[in-house]
């Protein structure tokens, strides 16, 4: 009548892996027929699903990843569809498990499928915890809606390119304030993901502010306040912050970002509605986080207001300590050559943050991120903005830089940068007869980035 004792040790075990890794395998041992098809089928067509959207909507995934209503059903999914897992699990050694006489054989299998619960019931533990870290992450670092509707048809409403202001922050101790002393617009083709990389020098000065009460206060040209402050670009974001009445109706911490975005954007001729700023030391914590990254350094390069510090030249992996002084040192160079490097950084840590490296430190670096990142994208473009990372991947970026000789810091030609800008993103802006009274210079007169850390 207990069918159950004909199963020795061995078939109990035999039956109760394979019932893990195929559903219904013991159930039709136990002559289960109609339950055990029913679960295979089950497992069959589960599995099926899953590696069809793994393999042919891992971008759509992505997207959906980043969506917090949606994180949480496929954090739901997944705990429903592990509980399934571990109940098959049990239910099989339940119906093979060796008669009650053989305690050995009872003690052995009963076990292995606690084992194979927690093998299973872990991951499941594991990806709900990183679920919920990255929530947490989206709703400290992203808004929760954009100033402006998000079409699901075209989320960029129309625009044949979009611009991200992107920010280096420098808020070293002994110094008040933030000085944004990396500045650069990625301009990004919304079709093609190809995207051109525009950079300022932090030193330009008499920049230009954008209508209204900023250029009212500063109608030649942002000058600062007094001779410590000489009036640099680096400076206009922390004297908005500060000034409440330069952007008037706009809060603490969104002041500063909303008047550099029009006034970058002045200056290249563009449109910028997005920016993201990162803290550098909070950045040296990111790069900590991943295990350090691998970047060839040119020639020796020495740190430290004392000179206390040398990378040597080759390939090698820096700490976050050490990519921070990679990016920031001017010993012995200039804010160009800077320029260049952090570009390289960026670069490098671009091409380095692999998802296996990210998942390996998912905690580490959603703390660091939380930290030292801070954006105005909504959380409603990031499914966008995910696809479009995607096409980006696939291009060659294209950097320039609007320094020496091409470009006075000191008495800037304003009009030859947004010339400079229509070239090199080829959208010519100026009728012909502005464009014949523009200086011409010569290619080498830009400083172009392409590749230069391999």
């Amino acid at each position: 009548m207990d069918k159950q004792r004909g199963f020795g040790l061995g078939a109990s075990i035999a039956l109760t892996l394979a019932s893990a890794m195929l559903w219904g395998v013991a159930h039709l041992a136990a002559e289960r027929r109609r339950a055990g098809f029913a679960l295979m089928a089950a497992h069959v067509l589960t599995l099926a699903a899953i590696l069809v959207l793994f393999t042919g909507f891992s971008t759509r995934l992505l997207s959906l990843a980043v969506q917090p209503r949606w994180l949480t059903w496929l954090t739901v999914g997944l705990v429903v569809l592990a509980l399934a897992w571990t109940l098959v699990i049990v239910w099989s050694f339940v119906l093979v498990r060796p008669p009650r006489g053989d305690l050995v054989g009872r003690v052995l299998t009963t076990s292995l499928t606690i084992a194979l619960c927690a093998l299973v019931l872990g991951p499941a533990v594991y990806a709900t915890r990183l679920a919920h870290v990255s929530r947490d992450v989206m709703d400290s670092l992203f808004p929760a809606a954009g100033s402006s509707p998000v079409m699901s048809q075209d989320p960029w409403n129309g625009a044949q390119r979009v611009n991200f202001l992107l920010l280096g922050a420098d808020a070293a101790p002994g110094r008040p304030g933030v000085r944004t002393d990396s500045v650069t617009v990625a301009s990004v083709d919304t079709r093609t993901g190809a995207t051109t990389l525009l950079g300022l020098p932090r030193n330009l000065q008499r920049v230009p502010l954008p209508k209204g009460p900023a250029r009212d206060r500063f109608p030649f040209g942002f000058s600062g306040t007094d001779p410590e402050t000489p009036g640099l670009l680096n400076e206009i974001f922390q004297y908005a912050e500060d000034h409440p009445e330069m952007v008037p109706g706009v809060g603490r911490g969104r002041r500063g970002p909303a008047l550099m975005k029009e006034t970058v954007g002045g200056i290249l001729g563009l449109q910028v509605p997005y920016y993201a700023m990162v803290d550098m030391a909070g950045f040296a914590e990111i790069i900590d986080a991943m295990g350090g990254v691998e970047v060839t350094v040119k020639e020796p390069i020495v740190y430290g207001r004392y000179r206390e510090g040398l990378l040597p030249a080759g390939t090698r992996r820096l700490t976050g300590q050490q990519a921070l002084w990679f990016g920031r040192s001017r010993t012995d160079s200039d804010d160009y050559v800077r320029m260049g490097r952090q570009k390289c950084l960026l670069n490098a840590v671009a091409k380095q943050a692999d998802p296996l490296t990210v998942l390996n430190s998912f905690e580490r670096l959603a703390a660091a991120t939380k930290r030292a990142i801070s954006t105005d994208l909504p959380q409603d473009l990031l499914p966008a903005v995910i696809e479009l990372s995607q096409k980006v991947k696939d291009h060659k970026i294209h950097s320039l830089s609007f320094v020496p000789p091409l470009i006075s810091t000191v008495y800037p030609d304003w009009s030859l940068i947004r010339h400079k800008v229509s070239e090199a993103l080829d959208e010519p802006r100026w009728p012909r007869s502005d464009q014949a009274s523009t200086p011409r210079r010569s290619p080498e007169d830009a400083i172009n980035l392409d590749a230069v850390c391999q």
